[in-house]
């Protein structure tokens, strides 16, 4: 930008965010809207093994800078990957659920947990479109607007904290661009505001869950909900997800 596209900066850096086990406030933040406020950076954040290949080889053959961010649980799921060299594109969002009663938008490991509320909700007949954004910057406007627009009602899920986060930036695009599809007003399911704890039961609390996407989806449709027994993490398959690997 700086030298007419006579310069190339093909540089990728590989980050961890997220919870880790007591490892507190200084490795447990999750700081990708940092990243994504800055105008030439991309930003990708995956959530399955196949989308962790086709992406970084797609960020390695950039020529822009690339911050290639990985959430510490996803380490420990299995999924489906292509042999070969294979790209997936930076910049395009996947839904992974199709549904018609609520979005559920979500991100990294935050795509597991609203895959798991989606199976919650249609056990109550309710039927959860799952958006995974795949890429924070630059971000999927259209497939986002697509769903909101089709179902009417959004909860945005990420692994970061509310104040001026990717949550805010998700639920701004809906209200500016598809206010008119809304049925109710928006909710985002985030990290409080508040330095990340190190002790087990203050972390449990501490982070968003399944649970509570699906209890913020039976509010909009004036459902009840009754909490799942299982509150910890599971590790969901890319099997789990729809659509090409």
């Amino acid at each position: 930008y700086m030298f007419g596209a006579k310069a190339k900066v093909p540089m990728v850096i590989r980050l961890l965010i997220g919870r880790g086990g007591g490892q507190g406030t200084q490795h447990s933040q999750s700081l990708h809207a940092w990243f994504a406020h800055v105008p030439g950076l991309k930003v990708v954040m995956p959530a399955t093994a196949g989308d962790a290949k086709g992406l970084l080889i797609s960020a390695v053959e950039d020529d822009n800078p690339v911050i290639f961010i990985e959430h510490r649980w996803l380490h420990n799921v299995r999924g489906l990957v292509p042999t070969g060299v294979t790209r997936e594109p930076i910049g395009k969002a996947r839904v992974v659920r199709e549904g018609t009663d609520v979005s559920l938008v979500a991100l990294s490991y935050m795509t597991l947990e609203a895959i798991r509320a989606a199976e919650y909700l249609a056990e109550v007949g309710i039927s959860a479109e799952v958006v995974d954004l795949r890429t924070v910057r630059p971000l999927d406007r259209e497939t986002v607007l697509a769903s909101v627009r089709k179902t009417g009602r959004l909860v945005m899920a990420d692994t970061g904290w509310a104040t001026a986060g990717l949550s805010a930036e998700i639920l701004a695009l809906a209200t500016e661009d598809a206010f008119d599809a809304l049925k109710c007003a928006p909710v985002r399911l985030t990290l409080p505001d508040c330095p990340i704890p190190s002790t087990p039961g203050l972390a449990n609390v501490c982070y968003p869950h399944a649970d509570d996407l699906a209890a913020a989806a039976c509010r909009m449709l004036g459902k009840p909900y009754k909490p799942h027994p299982s509150k910890t993490p599971l590790d969901i398959p890319d099997a789990s997800f729809t659509g090409p690997f």
